[in-house]
């Protein structure tokens, strides 16, 4: 998609609303960037528990925390089941940057 939002599954479906409504916006990398898509949802409460530990920021208004604790359970749980990875070369591409001697 050329305005760089993923949506595979429904995580950015879920989260691109609750960042709009505080006048935010998904940023992210175009899905052919997207080398890796790994389903977490095992771990979605830890990440939960995690992420609530840091209360001051749970409880602003227009922090991702915060908009996530007011998020419905299905929906916040979408967003944090479902990580998404790319890949860097270790090959240098041509005209890209050198990587230095070792």
């Amino acid at each position: 998609m050329s305005s760089g939002v993923r949506r595979r599954g429904r995580a950015v479906g879920d989260l691109g609303p609750l960042l709009a409504g505080v006048g935010k916006a998904v940023l992210s990398v175009p899905d052919a960037y997207v080398t890796a898509t790994v389903d977490v949802t095992a771990w979605a409460d830890r990440k939960w528990r995690a992420i609530l530990a840091h209360r001051s920021e749970a409880a602003r208004e227009r922090s991702l925390p915060g908009l996530l604790s007011r998020a419905g359970e299905k929906a916040r749980d979408r967003v944090l089941g479902t990580e998404y990875y790319s890949r860097l070369s270790l090959v240098p591409s041509p005209g890209g940057p050198r990587r230095p001697a070792t």
